[in-house]
């Protein structure tokens, strides 16, 4: 049988940006907002209390994480990496929106902002058996067998794991897609189900088959680009859900996890964690093993909260 050789998550874009140039992109999407919906965004009062010595400072905790999830996958060396994440009308658009979808086609290129060519290979045998085992189990997913001519991947939840946690292009890959930021979402419990459905996948396999899982996203943003027309939750733009995201990664180290299957689509959306959807498929993955470390900071000049985590094999 095959089984799972561990499993990390990360948020991503603001976090694999230095904070120096925080101030400069929150312009740029503050001006996002200001032509999607016609008025200036809020700004968050708790900006003028942080000085970039000091996020730098705390920013380091998060850099040091990602140091220790890139060491992990290149130590396990498993046989595939699947990663999880939403697309953000990138590689897929609102003119066709599933809710779980599965890359099944060949190699493919990161986007091509990346600073270097990066060709990954795609793991299709592996992609296509948890294509139609996931059918088998009732879960609807979506295939697609190519991003466009360039075989390019855009979605910036994919993409940005990728050239982080593994440089080397040197381990298959197998894409997951969650729908995240377009509303209505996939629950939660249906998230810690399609987990579940992973973990039996996997343990299916080949005996001796090492997967590795990783989530992306989150945690708590509120940026341009939340689906803010069907949010009537007490935050604004740039605001920053702390509390509710430290609750989330007490239970994480405690091995909590099966809890979140507990939560409603409108907790999410109410406190900025849409994305934590991915998290909480890894959680159905890994089962009720606790986290061997979880960090978190809270930016309001990135307009969100931070978080990184990392688990052990499971079995």
């Amino acid at each position: 049988m095959g089984m799972i050789a561990g499993a990390l998550a990360s948020s991503h874009a603001f976090a694999f940006i230095e904070p120096k140039q925080w101030d400069d992109l929150r312009t740029k999407n503050r001006e996002s907002y200001r032509k999607r919906y016609g008025e200036e965004a809020p700004i968050q009062p708790e900006i003028e209390g942080e000085t970039l010595a000091d996020n730098e400072r705390r920013f380091e905790n998060l850099t040091k994480a990602y140091s220790a999830l890139r060491a992990q996958v290149a130590e396990t060396r498993p046989d595939v990496i699947i990663i999880m994440g939403d697309d953000q009308n990138e590689n897929i658009t609102s003119r066709n929106m599933p809710q779980l979808a599965i890359y099944t086609g060949g190699d493919f290129m990161l986007n091509r902002r990346t600073e270097r060519a990066h060709r990954y290979r795609s793991h299709s045998e592996f992609a296509q058996a948890l294509l139609a085992h996931g059918i088998g189990e009732d879960f609807d997913f979506a295939s697609i067998d190519k991003f466009n001519d360039q075989d390019e991947l855009l979605s910036h939840a994919h993409w940005q794991i990728l050239d982080t946690l593994l440089p080397d292009c040197d381990i298959a890959v197998v894409l997951v897609f969650i729908n995240a930021i377009h509303h209505p979402a996939i629950t939660p419990r249906r998230c810690y189900a399609v987990g579940q459905m992973l973990r039996r996948f996997i343990a299916g396999r080949p005996a001796g088959e090492r997967a590795m899982i990783c989530a992306s996203g989150g945690l708590s943003h509120f940026t341009a680009g939340y689906p803010w027309r069907h949010y009537g939750g007490p935050f604004g733009y740039g605001g920053i859900a702390e509390n509710f995201d430290r609750n989330l990664l007490r239970q994480i180290e405690a091995g909590q996890g099966h809890v979140f299957a507990d939560l409603t689509s409108d907790d999410l959306l109410r406190h900025g964690d849409i994305e934590f959807r991915a998290w909480i498929a890894l959680l159905g993955a890994i089962g009720a093993v606790p986290s061997q470390f979880t960090v978190y900071e809270a930016f309001y000049r990135a307009v969100g909260g931070m978080a990184a985590a990392s688990w052990p094999a499971a079995g």
